[in-house]
């Protein structure tokens, strides 16, 4: 089985700090998805001014006494519940990436039957903007309606 992970609205390369300067501003920023267990090691980092981006993260479905499980390189699982980490940082000028927040794409909220036909279909996508309310970038746990599950047939 496949996740692909559809994003538009990013929110641009740069964000600046508060006037108050409890928040630090930020330049290229970029956005890329998180390696299990491995915060610096990241997938395709795309550029904040994209007008989308789009990842697909190879993973296996098998069946538990819980549903359907998913596991894979790119799938984080702490405490039981699982996720994909979108992880948004800074580019420097040697191409090193280095992160300031991220957002977990909640995939333990997926409607039991949505993720049964994806693991028979191979495909699971998720859909969803990355600006959040304040026009930053996306944070937090992120769950329906915020982000749209569907199952689709891989090709």
């Amino acid at each position: 089985m496949r996740i692909r992970i559809d994003a538009v609205d990013l929110p641009g390369l740069s964000r600046p700090g508060s006037a108050d300067g409890d928040t630090p501003g930020h330049g290229n920023i970029h956005v890329a998805v998180q390696r299990r267990d491995r915060p610096a090691e990241v997938l395709e980092p795309q550029p904040g001014d994209a007008p989308s981006a789009t990842w697909t993260l190879e993973c296996t479905a098998r069946t538990s006494p819980n549903g359907t499980e998913v596991e894979g390189p790119y799938v984080q699982d702490r405490l039981g519940r699982r996720f994909v980490y979108l992880s948004w940082g800074t580019v420097d000028a040697s191409g090193v990436f280095t992160m300031f927040r991220r957002a977990k794409l909640m995939l333990d909220v997926i409607p039991a039957d949505v993720l049964a036909a994806a693991a028979r279909e191979g495909l699971l996508v998720g859909r969803l903007g990355l600006t959040d309310q304040q026009g930053g970038p996306l944070c937090a746990r992120v769950e329906p309606p915020h982000i749209a599950w569907t199952a689709e047939r891989a090709g």
